[in-house]
């Protein structure tokens, strides 16, 4: 009997997928508990819906990361930090900072999308990657300036 699993079964199937399983194991066990439904048309008809339907929702939160990626890559932002000689920042900036001046210019980034393996500790430009999506990568300007 062919049955369309709703939830993942240990050793039988993932959620989404249809397979050939006993009669009675069927009936007697995974329908039983809600865990496959008959494969009829209709259900595998539904199902092939709603794997386009997460593939258009992918597809389209890939493609708001690359557009978010080309407006981060035009832009400098500008944050104020109190400096002593040679350029050397008291203290330094990090990621929860840059997160907070991109949200001050209208643009909402997680401070842990903003990838930095020190923070920064002196004035002048820095590229700071931010990862958007698991294949999208943008580069930001960011410039410390000293504060007066």
């Amino acid at each position: 009997m062919k049955v369309v699993f709703l939830k993942d079964v240990k050793g039988q199937g993932k959620k989404g997928e249809v397979k050939e399983v006993s009669e009675g194991y069927a009936q007697n066990f995974l329908i039983a508990k809600g865990l496959a439904s008959p494969a009829t048309q209709g259900t595998v008809k539904q199902l092939d819906n709603q794997k386009k339907a997460e593939q258009r929702r992918k597809d389209q939160e890939k493609a708001d990361a690359q557009a978010l990626g080309v407006k981060l890559g035009e832009m400098t932002v500008v944050i104020k930090a109190k400096a002593g000689e040679g350029g050397r920042l008291f203290g330094a900036i990090t990621n929860k900072q840059v997160a907070e001046a991109l949200e001050k210019l209208g643009i909402q980034v997680d401070k842990r999308k903003i990838v930095m393996d020190e923070p920064i500790r002196t004035l002048g430009v820095t590229k700071v990657p931010v990862k958007l999506h698991s294949e999208v990568t943008a580069s930001l300007n960011v410039q410390i300036s000293e504060e007066k």
